[in-house]
């Protein structure tokens, strides 16, 4: 048990978003598959179909993807928000877009009646014109729509922030300054494809990002660098496959670890990396799962 930003989560492992968070039955298939928590697809103002075909390719060594934020909107997703809330047993957590911080909030507001547990900005989309780092990549930005959420509801506000920039933190310390109750980190980084036979790019929307094992380093990089800075807890995210990836993100900062990429190898992920940390924390003499949060801050 551990909680984070005042949600009790069974066990740190959340579903991230973008992953099988479409419908309310594959969330809370997710949840009985021994996630936390799960976390829905990104929700926005309007419907979007997203990015034509091919939009993700597999490189062996991560994910490639340019969805382009395909959804239905708030107002058809609200069902289904309920449904995974009614279904699932364990924290359930909106993610939502918007191009200004007058669509962050209506978002949210059309969600509310739904009960999430909390809301997941994502202001770090790196291939979703007018959305995601467009937005997140701007400090001013960030913390003006961090702010105008937090103040329209009652939950907490995490803020989901994009590796794409030069300074991180900067972009971490402008959500904890408009009141964000946790960041997270990381988004997908930007990255392309091309195939060497005909010279196209593979992606349809020519780049997208990249996900899996290949950025793990660099979400530990950032988790380490805003646990650093920031007064409010990091969630890590970013090439979590085993117990010992989640444990290494947690001795980064971590408050909890979110997993996408690796739910292609089966829903089993969440209660492996959960149980591994258990018997991590019982063989090592750690009292709770808190104890391992930031040690590697005291190694210097």
């Amino acid at each position: 048990m551990i909680k984070v930003t005042g949600i009790k989560l069974e066990n740190p492992t959340i579903l991230a978003a973008g992953i099988m968070g479409t419908t309310g039955a594959s969330l809370a298939r997710v949840a009985k598959g021994g996630a936390g928590a799960v976390i829905t697809k990104s929700i926005g103002p309007e419907p979007k179909e997203g990015h034509k075909n091919p939009s993700m390719i597999n490189l062996g060594y991560g994910f490639l993807n340019a969805m382009g934020l395909p959804n239905p909107s708030y107002p058809d997703f609200k069902n289904e928000l309920a449904i995974a809330k009614k279904e699932s047993g364990t924290p359930v957590i909106a993610s939502i877009f918007g191009g200004t911080e007058e669509e962050f909030v209506e978002v949210a507001q059309g969600l509310l009646k739904s009960k999430p547990d909390a809301f997941e900005l994502n202001v770090s989309c790196p291939h979703a014109l007018g959305y995601g780092a467009s937005v997140g990549s701007n400090p001013d930005a960030v913390e003006s729509i961090t702010a105008a959420v937090k103040d329209a509801v009652d939950i907490p506000v995490w803020v989901k922030l994009t590796p794409n920039v030069t300074d991180i933190v900067s972009i971490g310390d402008a959500a904890q300054r408009g009141g964000a109750d946790a960041v997270v980190a990381i988004n997908t980084v930007k990255g392309m494809a091309i195939d060497i036979e005909s010279g196209y790019p593979i992606l349809g929307n020519r780049f997208g990002g990249l996900s899996g094992k290949a950025v793990k380093p660099v979400a530990v990089k950032c988790v380490y660098d805003l646990y650093t800075a920031l007064e409010i807890p990091v969630i890590g995210v970013g090439g979590v496959y085993t117990w010992q990836d989640a444990i290494e993100m947690m001795m980064a900062g971590a408050t909890a670890v979110q997993i996408g990429s690796a739910v292609h190898e089966g829903l089993e992920v969440f209660s492996s990396i959960a149980t591994g940390i258990e018997i991590f924390i019982a063989e090592k003499g750690y009292k709770s799962i808190t104890d391992v949060i930031g040690l590697a801050h005291e190694r210097i």
